[in-house]
């Protein structure tokens, strides 16, 4: 019985935010710019790295593929979330249902990895910085962040592949604007205690693993920076951490309660959701830019170039 109505299923109805036709077309604009900003905030973030030498460094290495990943992660979510909110019937097929499943697994997990390894990189020039450009060489940098998408994508793909085995009855809706894992266990037939089981541990070894290795970096900065003894040089220092800690405490903060909390589709998860699939990967470019005196000075000699030349074609 349940593969019979697992096959008469065809798709799922995404709820999303609100019924109201007024309200939707308000939150179209207000998502539609948020999405626009995001991919101008991160393509900017990405180019100036790409283009000014200065920018060559491990902790810039990292924070362009950290914008990049936050094009991804954007895009995975966000243009299904505008479609809807136009169309009337708010649909979405089992298949790219699993996908995009798979893609916001992926993503959030890709995001905490190279949240971690930018902690280490800030312990490494911190409390090592004569040793820095030995231990935070090219090829470990590299490493590392191939090492983040192949741990990512595994630990997505264990679950897609137990998700792929469920079977869904007759329940289609889906009380959010995306789908996400949790979200899909209410409406199985079927078994899910080993689909929870897997979805908590990968959660768990995962937040684990990069919040411990986060956690130590900044014990070991903490300390080091308390030892030095000018004020300048631990103001200097601190403010080298202070736009990472931002982006790890908005990330980690609205991410892990989600996963964590029962699915039920109220208000607060789904602004959690928003929180780290939304509002992150559009204000994490405008952190590290505001932050950082480096980016700024990079961003001021892009643009002066940039008008440099539009004025010498208009000549």
């Amino acid at each position: 019985m349940a593969s019979a109505n697992h096959s008469r299923i065809t798709e799922f109805i995404l709820l999303g935010l609100s019924a109201d036709p007024y309200v939707q077309a308000l939150l179209f604009v207000l998502f539609l710019m948020i999405y626009l900003l995001t991919l101008l905030g991160n393509l900017l973030i990405i180019l100036v790295i790409h283009t000014d030498a200065n920018l060559h460094m491990p902790m810039y290495f990292f924070l362009g593929h950290l914008s990049f990943q936050d094009l991804f992660y954007s895009t995975v979510t966000v243009p299904k979330l505008l479609e809807n909110l136009l169309s009337q019937r708010k649909t979405i097929s089992v298949e790219a249902c699993l996908a995009q499943v798979f893609f916001v697994f992926a993503t959030t997990g890709i995001e905490a990895c190279l949240l971690s390894v930018m902690a280490y990189d800030r312990y490494a020039a911190i409390c090592h910085p004569l040793l820095y450009g030995q231990v935070m060489s090219k090829q470990l940098c590299e490493r590392l962040v191939w090492g983040s998408w192949v741990v990512a994508f595994l630990d997505a793909l264990m679950n897609i592949l137990l998700a792929l085995n469920m079977d869904f009855c007759e329940a289609q809706t889906i009380h959010h604007y995306s789908c996400e894992l949790p979200s899909l266990f209410p409406l199985s037939c079927s078994d899910v205690s080993t689909n929870s089981a897997m979805l908590l541990c990968s959660a768990l070894l995962h937040a684990i693993g990069t919040c411990l290795l986060i956690f130590f970096s900044y014990v070991r900065i903490v300390s080091t920076i308390l030892s030095i003894s000018s004020t300048t040089g631990r103001s200097k220092a601190f403010s080298t951490c202070s736009s990472h800690l931002t982006a790890v405490i908005l990330f980690y903060g609205s991410a892990l309660l989600r996963y964590l909390m029962p699915t039920s589709g109220s208000p607060l998860e789904l602004i959690l959701s928003i929180q780290y699939s939304v509002i992150t990967p559009l204000v994490n470019p405008l952190i590290y830019s505001w932050k950082n005196k480096e980016v700024k000075a990079a961003l001021r000699r892009m643009m002066i170039k940039y008008l440099r030349c539009l004025s010498t074609e208009e000549i």
